[in-house]
């Protein structure tokens, strides 16, 4: 059942239902998530990855500009958007980057103390897709790897 929104003055509920990423070698970027340990669907030249209660989709760099009205200049810097994973121990943030790093993704930060007192460290995929993976104590996780936003004190 959909809440009301007119009784929340919500216009938009607040989820994500996709995380598409644009790749340039649908192959090859499925073969990476795929040694992750992922699994997924491929229809019609996209990739689907379940991930939780959202999907993770792959699909080809240039024809996710032209959907979206954009002309793609190809930038393989940094797009100002980072993807985390969060795990339930310190040691599972040193785990799955160093499961990364054997599938090809390339360490852009190692395993460190973060300033609110966890643990984490970065990649990025064969696309330049940024990953970070967390042990964030602050965030636990629900027995299905979901988290939820603590109530940070607002009055």
């Amino acid at each position: 059942m959909v809440p009301d929104r007119r009784r929340y003055g919500v216009e938009v509920e607040q989820r994500i239902s996709l995380i598409t990423l644009g790749v340039a070698d649908l192959a090859r970027a499925r073969a990476f998530y795929e040694r992750l340990g992922w699994r997924g669907q491929e229809v019609e030249q996209t990739v689907f990855f379940q991930a939780g209660g959202l999907a993770v989709v792959l699909w080809s760099r240039q024809k996710l500009a032209e959907d979206a009205g954009f002309t793609d200049p190809g930038g393989d810097g940094f797009g100002g958007m980072t993807l985390a994973h969060n795990v339930r121990t310190r040691d599972e943030v040193d785990e799955v980057l160093a499961k990364a790093a054997a599938s090809g993704a390339a360490i852009t930060k190692p395993a460190r103390e973060t300033f609110y007192g966890g643990y984490a460290g970065c990649f990025t995929d064969p696309d330049g897709h940024v990953w970070e993976i967390a042990h964030n104590p602050g965030f636990p996780l629900g027995v299905d790897g979901t988290i939820t936003v603590p109530d940070f004190g607002r009055t």
